[in-house]
């Protein structure tokens, strides 16, 4: 059984000539579309993923566009639509030292300075220099710890946790 990692979702076409329109959920959008890579379209109706290979890819405002081989019109783009992209555990590389995986931190439980639990980590945003960690708190608003030396003092895989320092004032507006 081969495992597969999210690496986007199409959530529309883009113009006419097959290009859809990806949120990326990846931190390596650059090689995870490069022309020539393969992805696997997973859709809720389709028991076995459709692969696709990239012909095209491109930025735009928050979006990632791409192209496929034999996706050359709306129509076929089309019925990509609400699709995730996946890559094959085959297809991760190593990491240097301190780089992790979208996959590998999402489901990890943060704990503060005191031991107190803060809450699971549900999504990474990337809004610019650094990623951001949404955490999910228990009757509180989730929490967003940037991730940075300062704050993120330590990810544990292992026993899937993640020791932080919360700065003064970083949490006042989350509860």
């Amino acid at each position: 059984m081969i495992n597969y990692y999210t690496v986007g979702k199409i959530v529309n076409t883009h113009g006419v000539q097959g290009e859809v329109r990806v949120i990326s959920q990846t931190d390596f959008p650059d090689e995870r579309y490069q022309v020539g890579e393969t992805l696997y379209l997973f859709r809720e109706d389709d028991k076995k993923p459709t692969k696709l290979t990239v012909t095209n890819h491109r930025k735009h405002k928050n979006f990632d566009l791409l192209s496929f081989e034999g996706i050359y019109n709306i129509n076929l783009a089309e019925a990509l639509r609400d699709g995730v992209l996946k890559i094959s555990e085959n297809q991760l590389t190593d990491l240097e030292e301190n780089e992790f995986y979208y996959h590998e931190i999402i489901g990890l439980k943060v704990f503060d300075e005191q031991n107190q639990e803060l809450g699971e980590i549900t999504e990474i945003l990337s809004p610019g220099a650094n990623d951001v960690w949404v955490v999910k708190r228990k009757g509180k608003k989730d929490a967003l710890i940037p991730y940075i030396e300062s704050v993120v003092k330590k990810i544990d895989l292992e026993n899937e946790r993640v020791d932080v320092e919360i700065p003064e004032g970083l949490l006042d507006n989350a509860d």
